[in-house]
């Protein structure tokens, strides 16, 4: 096999091909091109496996992890990067004193792209160290400092979707943190689209900009038709809050007397490159509504368990045909690992499932068929997330981008021992995903490059 300009990986791999289900690729062998892309998987009963493994050590293109685990890197949907410095804070307080009193005066500081440059260094950086290869990112309404997050996350090495806020309802905005007009909103949000665009010709892991009205309540009419109007045109992805907490979910019936399901496709802003952020509230007409179009949801289930009001039901929505992925919401999420989320997400759905008010009567207080297993809710951190945006990643099979992180799971600083018990491969993985932290992270690759 000619392997010039190629890499060989060999180790043991785990991922998940279908939802709740997942493999382990032990002592494989795969083959990835110049560009990131897999060619070959190799399992150890491939006629060809030997001769691949001798030639690569031959020619110093193996690589070889030993016996350390690789997961696929994890797709965060939704992040607000300029919130970052806020995360861990307020999170006992009310929705509007979070965003009131923090969040809106952290964001209106972006205006200083210096600031910026700091603060989104250190979150690529952090959410690297945790596995997090590709990142779908909210920046504020400054054009400036969006566009430094487009290049600082093209720089480092993690494949990055950024939008740049729109946000001009004076009713539901503040004066210090909104866009003068309607137009300025458009007019910059365009621009945005163009710069990145430009930006993303040389960066081989990809950068995309997203179209962001922030969500329905934020925005005028004007500024909503105009962006979807935006979102046809360049063809670019999209990302809202949909249905998200019940101030929301009922700000936006009385407006329109619609769902913000219905109010957001009114607009053009419901397509198959579109994310909708948490959607708790979203019923069976809202589902059949994104299965139709194609269109994601980034389930947040830390936050949710802080904003949100509900629980999002994802096998529900998984039945309907909805693409489904995790995000971390930093930073009405604490945390900006995935690994965490994973974990509310089981947690989280258990609860659903049985309920949590024990004054009702057990066979009364949940929603049956809700619990999440941590293979589903692994599926959804990689493979989920990739098929949300449309992308191939999240899996080792030919065609898909290498993108990785290396566990050690007898890393000093967080050793995960067995104690000869549980030995079994899915067993492994769900200490893995349940018990990892970042010092056990000890490499991650995006598109067949180092950058942990």
């Amino acid at each position: 096999m000619f392997l010039r300009n190629k890499k060989v990986f060999k180790g043991n791999f785990f991922h998940a091909p279908t939802y709740g289900k997942a493999e382990y690729l032990e002592k494989t062998l795969i083959v990835v091109n110049e560009k990131g892309i897999i060619e070959k998987v190799l399992l150890q009963s491939n006629p060809a496996y030997q001769s691949v493994l001798l030639e690569s050590k031959a020619d110093n293109s193996l690589v070889d992890f030993g016996e350390k685990f690789i997961l696929p890197g994890f797709v965060d949907l939704h992040i607000h990067a300029p919130q970052w410095p806020q995360a861990g804070v307020a999170l006992d307080e009310p929705l509007n004193v979070w965003l009131d009193e923090c969040t809106f005066p952290l964001e209106a500081k972006y205006k200083d792209v210096t600031f910026a440059k700091k603060v989104y260094t250190d979150l690529i950086r952090q959410l690297l160290n945790r596995g997090t290869t590709t990142a779908v990112y909210f920046a504020t309404q400054h054009l400036e400092s969006s566009i430094e997050l487009a290049k600082i996350s093209a720089l480092m090495g993690q494949r990055a979707l950024v939008g740049k806020v729109a946000m001009d309802n004076p009713e539901q905005t503040h004066d210090y943190y909104r866009d003068e007009s309607s137009e300025q909103a458009i007019a910059d949000t365009e621009a945005f689209i163009i710069r990145v665009r430009e930006l993303a010709k040389n960066v081989i892991q990809g950068v995309y900009p997203v179209v962001t009205p922030r969500f329905v309540p934020s925005c005028t009419d004007e500024t909503l038709r105009g962006l979807g109007i935006l979102a046809q045109k360049y063809d670019t992805y999209v990302q809202t809050h949909c249905s998200e907490g019940q101030w929301e979910h009922g700000y936006v019936l009385d407006r329109y007397g619609k769902r913000d399901a219905d109010v957001l496709a009114d607009f053009g802003l419901v397509t198959n490159k579109s994310i909708m952020d948490h959607c708790n509230f979203v019923n069976d007409h809202d589902g059949e509504l994104f299965a139709k179009y194609g269109t994601a949801i980034a389930h947040c289930p830390i936050s949710n368990a802080y904003f949100a009001d509900g629980v999002l039901p994802v096998n529900r929505l998984k039945k309907q045909g909805v693409k489904v992925g995790l995000g971390t919401d930093i930073s009405g999420g604490f945390s900006p690992s995935l690994y965490d989320n994973i974990k509310q997400a089981v947690i989280s759905s258990r609860m659903l499932t049985d309920g949590v008010d024990v004054t009702i009567e057990q066979g009364k207080r949940g929603v049956p068929n809700s619990r999440v297993s941590v293979l589903e809710a692994f599926y959804l951190a990689t493979r989920g997330g990739g098929e949300a945006l449309n992308l191939p990643v999240g899996l080792f099979e030919e065609g898909q981008i290498f993108d990785v992180q290396v566990l050690n799971p007898n890393q000093s600083g967080n050793s995960l021992p067995g104690f000869d018990l549980y030995t079994e491969p899915l067993s492994r993985l769900a200490k893995l995903l349940y018990l990892s932290t970042p010092a056990n992270i000890t490499e991650v690759w995006v598109q067949g490059n180092k950058v942990k």
